[in-house]
C-alpha cells in the first residue's frame, strides 16, 4: 500500500475548493494511476523503492501563473496549469528517496481560469479543477503530450482516471 502525502495552499481568495474532497478525489485519481500497468510501468515510479509519494498544489489566480511561467519557463502567458515535475524531470543520478518517500514536484493551477473554463464548457468548476488535477499527475509522473499520440495516451487515461472517482469528461 503505497501513502500519499499530499499538501493543498490556496492564495486564490474568489474561490477555495474543499480541500478535503479535493485530496480525496486526487488520492483516487492517483490509485488509478498506480494500479493501471500501461501508465505505472512508464512512469517516473516504476522500478523505484519507496513507500510514499507527495506532492504540492498551489491554487492561485492567472497573474501568479503568468508570473511563474515567464520566471522558471520562459513564457509570456498566463497558464490554467503548471507542474513542476521535479523527480521525473531529473536525471537518474540526481532522483533521490528521503525516507521512503518520493517527492513528484509541484502542481500550481489558476483557479481563475478553472472558473472560466468551467463556464465556457457548461460543467462545474469542480470538475475542471479535477480535470487539471488528473492531467498535473501525468505530467508529475513523467508524461508529456509532445506528440497527438502522447496527448491521446496522456487525455485517455486522464478521462479514465475521472471515470474512475464518477465524472464523465466529454469536453476535450
Amino acid at each position: 500500500m503505497i501513502n500519499y502525502n499530499l499538501f493543498i495552499d490556496n492564495i486564490f481568495e474568489k474561490w477555495s475548493p474543499d480541500k478535503q474532497t479535493i485530496l480525496e478525489k486526487t488520492q483516487k485519481i492517483l490509485d488509478y494511476y498506480m494500479r493501471t500497468p500501461e501508465v505505472y510501468e512508464n512512469s517516473c515510479l516504476a522500478n523505484q523503492d519507496y513507500e510514499s509519494v507527495a506532492f504540492d498544489f498551489l491554487f492561485c489566480d492567472s497573474s501568479k501563473t503568468h508570473e511563474i511561467n515567464r520566471e522558471y519557463r520562459g513564457k509570456d502567458y498566463p497558464a490554467d496549469i503548471i507542474t513542476f515535475a521535479v523527480f521525473a524531470d531529473s536525471e537518474d543520478e540526481e532522483k533521490f528517496v528521503l525516507d521512503m518517500e518520493i517527492n513528484l514536484g509541484e502542481i500550481i493551477i489558476g483557479l481563475d481560469r478553472v472558473i472560466d473554463e468551467a463556464g465556457k464548457k457548461e460543467i462545474d468548476k469542480e470538475t475542471e479543477l479535477l480535470f487539471l488535477i488528473s492531467h498535473g499527475i501525468m505530467h508529475l509522473l513523467g508524461f508529456d503530450h509532445q506528440t497527438e499520440k502522447d496527448f491521446q495516451f496522456v487525455v485517455t487515461h486522464q478521462k479514465k482516471a475521472l471515470e474512475s472517482i464518477g465524472i464523465i469528461y466529454d469536453k476535450i
